[in-house]
């Protein structure tokens, strides 16, 4: 039967005990990690979240409960502090001592769980999420919580500093479907009309700016409806700030110095916590490196020419060549057929992989068409100097030789080409970049290399909506001095827009706002939206910025990607308390679920099959 805390009181978790306490009498609650009965004495782990601490008692004369404590139940111990007396463990904070204990208490008694609570499990994730409250109770899952929830306070602390107000923003606002999917919240007092929860604060936060705020940030929560991955999730964090009467730089150097800021106050943290040191170290002269250097810019056209990316992997080289020049004349099809289309030929550098058995080279192929490759030219360069050219007998030696001086290409590498559009030479050879990247063993997961992206375009264009649509979003400000060719060559023109990349991976994101009229509106134009759809769905953005609005610029980090990647996680499910899967389903809740019918009358929906699809009307 569950004992209660009645006239008992905790005096300081397990992990907090240290040698100093000898002598003394401690309270400590938590769970049982482990019981080991050793004929007459019996050990046990107790465990909370900082850490684990030892318990021995004899059997004889003791409280008999304690050899047949079950895993997992909740116990409250009291006795005294003492050196262990027997072999110390140097992989616990606790390792030099031990509770010899007085009295016990068992508060709850757990069942057998479906896995075992410890690190290093090789247990089904889908097992795990269904039972998340007990994967949680694992310490590596609880060090990356903690973690998490110490670097929102950091960024709290510094930016409160800066001057920044943190003001929440609503959850149900009006459905702007420019971009992502909407989700929608039926209105039971509004039948027929929903709400949308926000994929950002981006509109409100630019009121913000119109009401005089000059400083916002807010935690915010936000809602996408797309496909999923290992960084994304239904509903995520964002870090979400907004300044006034400020340029692009002055974003930049104020988020600068936060990610300083972070990278030094981390590690100790991390030390604190539990964390791998050559994680800490990294960080460390990460640190080191933006107080001494700052972080560097590249372009968004240089990224895309030299990595194939607008997130580009800095930590290490192999950039691509345009070698479209070299080929422009050859007689291989491929290369001069891209060419005349408006393409481009280029091509990376896998030095020392010059003797990959074909078989490897077939399966890079696959790779490069899944990104939209046709196939993928190459030219293997042996150990012993000899060289077999998968296109050899549309190329005379002479142009054979030299594109691979253009390639740089000495004996034992692989020289990989794309020919095909721009989008489609990046994308292929971006990922192959990357793929090689680890097979070469050239990343160091433990380096930490910061780069921000400037000049994307303002707009791309939609194969499927057939118009362009906006990069960032409709109020992202252009250059002025591109401004004159929106009509002319609207692909051409850049945005004032600008993304922090950290190992690959977009962190954050952001722009200067659009706060004159006539651009606003034109932008809206070009988008394709008429004046009534316009004022439909902004009209209360456009309405403020009718009363002086000032000029402002903001930006977004994704909290869960960058918890992620300073945590050395594989996925942001690992770093949140209650994640979904893949296809955004709770399988701890069973979310989503079907709701009565009297739920959906007092909403005015109904659930009709039409063609063996389910929909709702209202």
């Amino acid at each position: 039967m569950a004992e209660s805390l009645k006239g008992l009181k905790r005096t300081m978790r397990c992990g907090e005990v240290t040698e100093e306490y000898i002598g003394k009498k401690v309270t400590l609650m938590g769970w049982v990690a482990k019981c080991r009965n050793k004929g007459g004495i019996v050990f046990v782990d107790l465990r909370d979240r900082s850490g684990i601490i030892q318990i021995v008692t004899e059997s004889e004369g003791a409280d008999p409960r304690w050899g047949s404590l079950k895993t997992e139940s909740a116990i409250a111990v009291t006795g005294t502090v003492e050196k262990r007396g027997g072999a110390v463990n140097p992989n616990l904070r606790t390792g030099t001592i031990e509770v010899i204990p007085e009295s016990l208490r068992i508060l709850s008694t757990a069942q057998t769980p479906p896995f075992l609570i410890q690190d290093g499990i090789d247990t089904r994730e889908d097992l795990r999420l269904k039972y998340r409250y007990l994967d949680l109770r694992r310490p590596e899952l609880q060090r990356k919580i903690m973690f998490r929830s110490r670097t929102v306070q950091l960024i709290r602390d510094f930016l409160s500093a800066e001057g920044f107000l943190d003001i929440e923003t609503p959850s149900l606002i009006g459905s702007t479907p420019e971009g992502a999917r909407d989700y929608l919240v039926p209105s039971r007092v509004h039948p027929g009309n929903f709400y949308a929860l926000p994929q950002s604060p981006q509109l409100l936060k630019q009121l913000l700016m119109c009401s005089g705020f000059d400083r916002y940030y807010q935690i915010a929560r936000c809602f996408r409806d797309e496909d999923l991955r290992a960084d994304r999730q239904p509903e995520f964090t964002q870090v979400d700030m907004e300044l006034s009467f400020v340029d692009q730089d002055d974003v930049i150097d104020v988020n600068t110095r936060l990610l300083q800021y972070l990278t030094k106050k981390m590690p100790d943290i991390m030390d604190e916590l539990g964390f791998d040191e050559k994680l800490t170290c990294g960080i460390r002269k990460c640190a080191e490196e933006i107080g001494k250097n700052g972080i560097g810019r590249i372009t968004w056209q240089d990224a895309m020419d030299l990595y194939g990316s607008d997130k580009p992997d800095l930590r290490f080289g192999m950039q691509i060549v345009d070698v479209s020049e070299n080929v422009k004349d050859c007689g291989f099809g491929v290369f001069t057929g891209a060419l005349e289309a408006g393409g481009v030929v280029r091509g990376i550098n896998a030095k020392g992989l010059g003797d990959m058995p074909r078989k490897r080279i077939d399966k890079l192929t696959e790779t490069a068409k899944t990104y939209g490759a046709k196939g993928l030219p190459y030219i293997a360069i042996h150990s012993d100097g000899s060289v077999k050219c998968s296109f050899a007998k549309f190329m005379t030696e002479e142009q054979t030789q030299k594109l691979i001086e253009a390639m740089n290409g000495e004996n034992g590498d692989l020289l990989l080409f794309a020919a095909d559009s721009f989008r489609v030479v990046c994308a292929s050879l971006g990922a192959l970049r990357l793929e090689l990247g680890e097979e070469l063993g050239l990343i160091d997961h433990n380096e930490f290399r910061f780069v921000w992206v400037v000049d994307f375009p303002l707009l791309e264009w939609s194969d499927e909506e057939n118009r362009f649509m906006a990069m960032h979003h409709p109020f992202t400000m252009p250059y002025e001095e591109d401004w004159e060719r929106i009509d002319s060559d609207p692909g051409s023109v850049r945005a004032q827009a600008y993304d922090i990349v950290l190992n690959g991976t977009e962190l954050g994101g952001g722009s200067v706002r659009i706060h004159m009229d006539d651009v606003q509106e034109k932008m809206l134009e070009v988008l394709g939206f008429t004046p009534e759809r316009a004022n439909e769905q902004f009209g209360f953005l456009l309405t403020a910025f009718k009363y002086g609005v000032p000029p402002h610029a903001g930006l977004a980090y994704g909290l869960d990607r960058m918890i992620m990647l300073f945590s050395g996680s594989d996925s942001i499910r690992d770093v949140i308390a209650f994640p979904k899967v893949k296809d955004a389903s709770d399988l701890m809740m069973g979310a989503p679920s079907t709701v009565d019918e009297k739920q959906l009358k007092e909403l005015s929906l109904a659930i009709t099959k039409e063609e063996d699809e389910t929909a709702v009307q209202s």
